[in-house]
């Protein structure tokens, strides 16, 4: 299989502080939980250490690491933190042919802080992520490309969305997408728009239940019933639905209706409460894997590019989906994004030691009718 990473490149500086040394603050009326730090103070780290990510290139690391040949299309800049970045690749064995270089701003960073659940809070410059034009794209980028896989785009390279997606429909390759909050909710017509030429949408709750409001507009759909998942046993999301902005959703009929734009499957993740995919048969419930969490930084790259990878491939729902949440799992097992990242050996002997934990169920469309 020949693939295309399209997104961001960053240098990761990772610190963990010990919980004694961060407060926490839960809100009582909110869902949002912060780390405080006290002015002033310096403050040891168990450790300080600096690793390559961003979306695009963790998502190739995984696949090249499942024997893919995999190609990255990124945009860094002409300073030492690019050549780490062409440094990891090289190492990889993923083809830096399509990283673009450009003077213009420095390679994007960012630096973690990790303290308490391992749930790290995040401050990125986003830098040459933002620099990705129209005009950088070709169409030969995308020849003989099996799979084309678009992550997250920063700010004004959101821009180049819609012509990836199209030049990897043209070249004919399976079209995965993971757009993130910030473009579904600033380009959200465009967004909508392109989902016909894409095969499999990856997003998360909440990016989910951002779009709820504009979906529950779109009322030529044939409803489903969800009468019948209000029994014990049924995972969370499946039950509850989605909601945002005074709209409610169930779940299937979320999927029903995005699916409706054009999209084959579309994929939820709902954190350690697993995932669901709707693809033409029903949806498709995966738990996920339990681990020992260090850092949940690249859990979501690691889940979505190997699911579009085996989906890619031909293989099942079933599979694909067991087969991502146990590479996420090991993602979450190391501080960093890549590390814990399996060769395709190691994800299939996990994968058989763990099935009997990582049951898929599947409510047909007939079921929900």
């Amino acid at each position: 299989m020949r693939a295309l990473c399209v997104g961001s490149a960053m240098v990761d500086i990772i610190t963990i502080v010990a919980s004694r040394d961060v407060e926490r603050l839960t809100m009582h009326n909110a869902t949002a939980s912060y780390l405080l730090l006290e002015q002033g103070r310096k403050i040891e780290s168990e450790s300080i250490s600096t690793h390559i990510g961003g979306g695009a290139v963790n998502a190739a690391v995984a696949m090249a690491r499942m024997d893919v040949d995999v190609s990255a299309l990124i945009k860094i800049g002409s300073d030492a933190n690019g050549a780490q970045i062409i440094d990891r690749l090289a190492h990889e064995g993923v083809d830096d042919s399509l990283a673009l270089r450009t003077s213009e701003l420095p390679t994007g960073t960012a630096v973690m802080v990790s303290s308490h659940n391992r749930n790290a809070t995040i401050f990125t410059q986003r830098g040459t992520n933002t620099l990705l034009r129209p005009a950088d794209l070709t169409p030969e980028m995308f020849e003989g490309r099996d799979l084309v896989y678009v992550t997250n785009l920063s700010n004004r390279s959101a821009d180049c969305f819609p012509i990836v997606v199209d030049m990897g429909r043209e070249a004919g390759a399976f079209v995965a997408a993971n757009p993130g909050i910030r473009q579904l909710t600033s380009r959200t017509a465009v967004f909508l728009q392109t989902l016909k030429n894409i095969d499999l949408l990856a997003i998360n709750r909440v990016e989910a239940e951002a779009l709820v409001p504009v979906i529950a507009a779109l009322d030529d759909v044939e409803s489903v019933n969800d009468d019948n998942l209000i029994e014990d046993g049924v995972p969370p999301l499946m039950r509850l639905g989605l909601a945002c902005g005074g709209f409610d959703l169930a779940l299937a009929e979320f999927f029903a209706r995005v699916r409706r734009y054009g999209v084959s499957n579309v994929v939820v993740t709902d954190g350690t409460d697993g995932a669901y995919l709707a693809n033409d048969t029903g949806v498709h419930f995966c738990p996920s894997m339990t681990a020992e969490p260090k850092g949940t930084a690249g859990a979501g790259d690691a889940f979505t590019s190997t699911l579009c990878t085996h989906l890619a491939a031909g293989e099942g729902p079933d599979v694909a989906l067991r087969a991502a949440a146990v590479n996420a799992a090991a993602v979450v097992e190391e501080v960093d994004t890549q590390s814990g990242l399996l060769s395709r050996d190691a994800l299939r002997r996990r994968i058989e030691d763990s099935i009997d934990h990582l049951p898929v169920t599947t409510w047909t469309w007939d079921d929900l009718a």
